[in-house]
């Protein structure tokens, strides 16, 4: 079994085999172009003024056994196949006492750069890294939409409540991936949803964003008590480490922490079906990557080397127009497919017209224990999209926290709010499945689908 080794900012990953736990929203399972970033004639979205580098690809490698390990973080463009990338933190050296570098960046040993170009807050007044010193200050990069981000929140949840009170400071640097993220309206909407009270800077413009030369989410900058940066770590997982980080800042500032009665979080356990076929049968393990609809993302993975998400030959003809589309009775696993009229926007697709027995649809093969799928509804007014796996509807055993089910044993989904939808839960790991979701709705705009394969949770 060969292993290979690549490293992206402060993160080693070991990819073995064809399969990576480079899960979605924010894993190599994306390399993020800020809409701010400048775009070609062709109107591929290139890193250009201050946005992110060019994606270096994930290669396919042989799957790995079974670890514990969290997903990588959310980067640009995926790999043109399905690849399992299982993180590795690298070790980390002791946090120095002071630092070194004089410069202002994300860098370990960096001043931390101020918080600049925001658009809002939300949580608070306007901060500033001044305002902030002599507290511990972690800088948490997300958007909320991304299934990454959601999965840390319960951690960072935790820190807020044990040691806030001691001098920890959290703020939120909320960098949108879509437009309709930008509005502070859903924003705020969503942080009370996920119980998030800490301060929330709206990064609209990537200015702190490119500030820090971010270029994950999520992502957490650690800051100490004199406005250094002494820690950063990019994408979920290594809670532990996190924490025993936080401690450690908060006892060198002399802020009284009481540690004997908190024990260390655990990260995620991997859904155990998964982790014993990647012994058994490591040649069978795969999983999808996070799937965008719209040309941008799709002209982006082209340009890079990869494969686009969406193959169907007609799809770039009719970029910014409807087009008519027929999908396969085979379909490609990990590949978008339209059936039906479709708009083709930059950022997403949308059902182009109103139907009245849910004839058309987009349609994946997916391997993964849950998926979820980020939609958007035009006018705000609520529609429904049926939901079918394998030309069967959803069942209590298998259907994600958003379908409901009818008396019929119809599933579907109540599409009223831009945000992401939890669509499956299998109860274990699954893999070649074919999800269909059609809507009747003109409003039905999908943009992206992302994977999981926790034993609980998204």
């Amino acid at each position: 079994m060969s292993l290979s080794k690549i490293w992206r900012r402060g993160v080693l990953l070991l990819t073995v085999g064809t399969v990576a736990l480079a899960l979605a929203c924010g894993s190599p399972s994306d390399i993020v172009v800020p809409p701010s970033a400048g775009e070609s004639d062709s109107g591929v979205v290139s890193p250009a003024q201050g946005g992110p580098a060019a994606p270096a690809q994930s290669p396919a490698v042989e799957a790995a056994p079974p670890t514990d390990t969290p997903a990588a973080p959310r980067e640009v463009e995926e790999a043109s196949e399905p690849t399992e990338v299982v993180e590795v933190v690298a070790e980390e050296p002791e946090i120095p006492a002071v630092a070194t570098t004089g410069d202002t960046g994300g860098g370990v040993g960096d001043l931390a750069p101020d918080f600049v170009g925001i658009t809002n807050w939300i949580n608070s007044d306007p901060l500033t890294i001044e305002d902030l010193r002599g507290n511990v200050v972690l800088v948490d990069v997300w958007t909320y939409t991304c299934i990454n981000c959601i999965r840390t929140f319960p951690y960072l949840r935790e820190w807020n409540d044990r040691y806030a009170d001691s001098g920890l400071v959290i703020v939120g640097l909320h960098a949108p991936e879509f437009d309709f993220e930008k509005n502070t309206k859903n924003v705020a909407e969503a942080a009370g949803e996920y119980g998030i009270v800490w301060p929330i800077a709206q990064d609209n413009d990537y200015g702190t964003w490119n500030a820090y030369n971010n270029r994950y989410w999520p992502a957490k900058y650690l800051i100490d008590h004199n406005g250094v940066v002494r820690y950063t770590h990019f994408g979920e997982g290594d809670y532990a480490g996190t924490e025993e980080r936080i401690r450690q800042l908060l006892q060198e500032a002399g802020l009284a922490v009481d540690v004997e009665t908190m024990d260390l979080p655990q990260d995620q356990s991997r859904d155990a079906s998964l982790s014993n076929l990647m012994v058994s049968n490591p040649e069978l393990v795969e999983v999808t990557p996070e799937l965008y609809a719209g040309y941008e993302r799709n002209l982006s993975s082209v340009l890079y080397g990869s494969d686009p998400y969406v193959v169907q030959s007609d799809y770039y003809k009719n970029r910014d127009g409807v087009g008519s589309f027929e999908a396969p009775a085979e379909l490609v696993p990990h590949k978008v497919y339209l059936n039906g009229d479709w708009h083709i926007g930059p950022e997403s697709v949308k059902h182009a017209r109103m139907t009245g027995q849910y004839e058309d649809y987009i349609a994946i093969n997916y391997s993964a224990k849950s998926v979820n799928a980020v939609i958007t509804s035009e006018s705000g007014e609520p529609y429904r999209v049926r939901v079918t796996m394998d030309d069967d509807y959803l069942t209590e055993d298998n259907k994600g926290m958003d379908v409901m089910i009818d008396a019929n044993g119809e599933s579907y989904i109540l599409v009223d709010e831009p945000r992401l939808y939890a669509i499956v839960d299998n109860p274990t790991y699954t893999r070649r499945a074919s999800l269909k979701l059609h809507p009747n709705s003109a409003d039905f705009g999908l943009f992206a689908y992302t994977f999981g394969v926790y034993e609980e949770g998204p």
